[in-house]
């Protein structure tokens, strides 16, 4: 008589749980042997800390890692205002071990490092990185400025791409050499609209009368032979509609408490500049004018700069 697949089947997981308990405990018997994980010593805390104090406490973003210092995200901000996050990771052994550094840039810098350097030395190297990129970023906010932008959705100052609406659904995806911004970009034409076929011909046939001095949407619109269409303005989004923030890049704030009377709100500020309309939340837009050094406050009012037209903004530094 063929017994019940049950009572068959129990054996063999009796000795897959046997199994699976010799496996951990053979496990448990190698983290034994390997010891508890390396320490820093209190020397590493103290030269960090006081290496931290010559950045600058207030531009820590985030302290993190299993010792709660391994990693370092510091709030860099370029000549021109942007905010960049530079997240430095310090190995076993730093200093003697240099340290990696992340951020979100088309490409990294390569830190020279000794043994009698200092995080404050990274901070400048990459400081003077963003120097380097400054006319790429200034490249790619005049494409998002004039030009229809429909992809990448979320932007970040690492993406050097951008693809743009022809109309018909017909698009043109764009790269940018964050090297050479102003040189002739790499580019793909997508759709099956017949008007490619034009548009592809006069790229092959123009591409050569690139001009490197001149402005990026007006070189690739003449070489081209195309009237570039351009961003639908702030102003133009229905009552029903709205813009995303230009800083958070969301229609919407959070539902928090500790937004206090901002919490859920929408876009409420938009840049009186007519060719950039940006619309921000008050509250980031106060937030990023806190973070630039050349930011004045009179009485309880900002005054600062667009973070993409530069042009003058001001904000109550009061929650409504």
């Amino acid at each position: 008589m063929e017994l019940p697949a049950t009572i068959s089947r129990a054996p063999a997981r009796s000795q897959a749980r046997a199994g699976e308990e010799a496996y951990t405990e053979a496990r448990q018997d190698a983290q034994a042997d390997a010891g508890p994980p390396p320490r820093r010593s209190p020397a590493f805390y103290s030269s960090v800390f006081a290496q931290i104090e010559e950045i600058g406490w207030e531009r820590v973003v985030s302290a993190t890692g299993d010792d709660g210092l391994s990693c370092l995200t510091f709030r860099v901000v370029d000549e021109q205002g942007r905010i960049h996050l530079l997240e430095i990771t310090l190995p076993m052994g730093y200093p003697a071990r240099p340290p990696s550094i992340a951020a979100e840039v088309p490409y990294l810098p390569k830190i020279h490092w000794s043994k009698s350097s200092r995080l404050k030395d990274v901070i400048f190297q990459f400081q003077e990185h963003l120097k380097t990129l400054q006319e790429f970023w200034s490249t790619m906010d005049e494409i998002d400025k004039v030009l229809c932008v429909v992809d990448p959705i979320k932007l970040t100052h690492a993406m050097s791409h951008r693809r743009l609406a022809l109309g018909d659904d017909c698009y043109i995806l764009i790269h940018v050499d964050p090297r050479k911004p102003t040189s002739l970009p790499e580019c793909r034409f997508l759709g099956t609209n017949g008007k490619l076929d034009r548009l592809i011909m006069n790229w092959k046939r123009n591409r050569r009368r690139w001009d490197v001095k001149m402005k990026f949407h007006e070189n690739l619109a003449a070489v081209l032979d195309f009237a570039l269409p351009t961003p639908p303005s702030v102003s133009t989004v229905k009552d029903d509609e709205q813009a995303d923030c230009g800083i958070c890049y969301a229609k919407h704030l959070p539902v928090d408490d500790e937004l206090g009377a901002d919490s859920g709100c929408a876009t409420d500020y938009t840049c009186e500049n007519s060719s950039c309309s940006r619309a921000f939340h008050s509250v980031c837009l106060r937030d990023w004018l806190r973070s630039i050094t050349t930011t004045r406050q009179s009485f309880d009012v900002l005054f600062g700069n667009c973070p993409y037209c530069s042009d003058p903004v001001a904000v109550k530094v009061t929650d409504r």
